[in-house]
């Protein structure tokens, strides 16, 4: 994934608008677009401003190999959380499953418990 599409992912992710990026950067929102479009290779300096912005290192942000990947976690807040990792291990994908099923089996077993209290609060 390119520099300029994770850009626009985790701007999106965190719910700025290009606008907001643009001021944040001290810069029209032409040239913030040309940035996401990837028509404007950014300075350092530039990235480092938007790495700052997204609370992220840099390195994140330009973590440019291939087995890199990035994770967008939404949580209940409204604050989300992006970090980069490498492909995962089959023990660890194993694992994340096992998580996942679990947290399934979770809000499954809350919606039950949502039910019920509803049920006894119209008796």
């Amino acid at each position: 994934m390119s520099v300029n599409e994770k850009i626009r992912l985790i701007r999106e992710a965190k719910d700025l608008t290009q606008e907001q990026m643009a001021e944040k950067l001290g810069v029209s929102q032409s040239a913030y677009g040309d940035i996401e479009r990837g028509d404007n290779d950014p300075k350092l300096s530039k990235l480092q401003k938007i790495a700052d912005i997204f609370e992220m290192q840099l390195s994140e942000l330009v973590d440019l190999s291939e087995k890199g990947t990035l994770n967008i976690n939404f949580n209940k807040q409204g604050k989300n959380n992006i970090y980069m990792t490498s492909s995962l291990t089959e023990k660890e994908m194993a694992l994340k499953d096992k998580e996942l099923a679990m947290q399934a089996r979770e809000i499954e077993n809350l919606r039950e418990i949502i039910a019920l209290l509803k049920r006894e609060l119209t008796q």
